[in-house]
This record gives structure tokens, sequence and C-alpha cells, in this order.
């Protein structure tokens, strides 16, 4: 079964908000008044378990409500002595810093944080190793704004569409946030951006990835506004979780 953890942050989500039959909410209690200690805590808490499914030879599926939740993944996946790269699936870059994002939403800073942005406080509470630029390959990426293209234009973060993504050598995280689908295709959407693949081709990116058989974490971040359109979006974290069986996802 998934990890499922119902948060936007520190928020923990109505039990709906992430429709995924049979999980049992994995919702450890948040202490304190300071946001990133609150996160701090839930990512601490989600990396153990991570580590203890990696540590029984399994590929844990971590279904979250925000891109955030990647720290907790990697560092459990570290924490199980094991050292990878990202795929990281979004229509967004996440590349911000607190310093260039304009809205100071700390979501579009996740995977910048995993390359070493994330702040001290943070980043100790979890122990997390900063991947290398170069360890990253973003997806898509459709809808960047423009100190993210500037970054993007001199890091060593490799980038690629949905149609060409490829099964990488070594242990890989896999991160699809699913906002990377084109709008149209899931209402609800947090931050919406048209133009974006369907959800078939995306599946088949999910499967040829899978199939590589380097996977060793898998997170789906679920970005979207509580009570709607559930039956869309149960049916897309079922056929996205489905991928992990051993019949691949466009058979």
């Amino acid at each position: 079964m998934p990890i499922l953890v119902p948060f936007h942050q520190d928020e923990r989500l109505p039990r709906d908000t992430i429709p995924v039959p049979g999980a049992a909410p994995f919702t450890p209690e948040l202490t304190g008044a300071d946001q990133l200690a609150r996160m701090g805590q839930l990512y601490d808490a989600v990396a153990d378990e991570v580590a203890s499914r990696i540590r029984a030879n399994t590929v844990p599926a971590v279904v979250s409500g925000d891109c955030l939740m990647a720290l907790g993944v990697l560092t459990g996946v570290q924490r199980a002595g094991v050292s990878p790269s990202i795929l990281w699936l979004d229509a967004h870059g996440d590349v911000h810093t607190p310093e260039t994002s304009t809205s100071g939403y700390l979501g579009g800073m996740a995977l910048r944080f995993l390359l070493g942005a994330a702040p001290g406080p943070l980043a100790e509470k979890l122990g997390l190793r900063p991947l290398a630029e170069e360890s990253a390959t973003l997806v898509d990426a459709r809808d960047l704004d423009p100190a993210e293209v500037e970054y993007l234009a001199t890091a060593k973060v490799r980038r690629v569409p949905v149609s060409d993504v490829e099964a990488p050598e070594g242990p890989v995280i896999l991160h699809v946030d699913v906002d990377v689908l084109d709008s149209g295709e899931l209402p609800g959407l947090r931050f919406p951006a048209a133009d974006g693949p369907a959800k078939a081709e995306l599946l088949r990116a999910v499967g040829r990835i899978l199939d590589g058989g380097n996977v060793v974490a898998v997170h789906i971040a679920c970005p979207w506004f509580p009570g709607q359109e559930q039956e869309i979006r149960a049916q897309l974290l079922a056929e996205l979780l489905d991928c992990l069986s051993p019949v691949s996802c466009d058979e």
C-alpha cells in the first residue's frame, strides 16, 4: 500500500482530499508554531517510513498534497543507504529560492531545496544530503518564471519532455506532480498549466521509467484544491499506482 500523507506543507488536509481507497493516512502529530519546524517533523517521520520499506526490499510510494514531501522521500532513501538521482515530472520548475520567488510559495522551491537550497533548520533536522545538479532531470517544466529560466540556463539540471523521458541508470527517485498533466484533464489544480501531456502519455512515460528497474521510491504530489472532481482524481491515482505492479502501464 502507498504511504498516504494528506498534508499540504504543515497543514493536514481533509481525509478525502487525496482519494486512495484502502490506504490508511500517515498523520504524525506535529507540534509547535514554527512552520519549518513542523514540516521538519513531518518529513522526518515520512523519511523513517520510506527507509524502513526500502530495507524490506520494497519500493515505497508516497502520495501527498504537495511537492515538498519529496524532502522526506529523498531523506528516507538516503537513510536506507542509497544515493539516488531524481526524475522530476512537473508542469513547473520548482527551482525558486526564497530570494527569487515573488510569491513566497514554498512549493515552488521544492526541487531547489533538494539541490541544496533548503533552509538550514529544515535540512539540519533531516540530515538531508543535497543532490548534485547533474543528478536531477526536470521533465516537462513548461511553465517557468523568469528567475527559473535564468537559473536553468546555466545549471547542470537535465531537461527533457515527457515524451522523451527514459529509465536512467542507477537508483532513482520518481517524482510525479500531477499538474504535469494538461490542466484540461485534471480540474481543480492549485497551479494549472495548459498545453501539457494527456494522461495516456504520462502513464506511458511512468511505465518506461519503472520498467527500467532502478526506481527506489516514488512520490506522487497532488497539489489540488479539496472537494473537486473526486472520480477523476481517484482514477488517476489508481492508474499511477497500478504502474508499480509487474504489469506495465501501457499494457
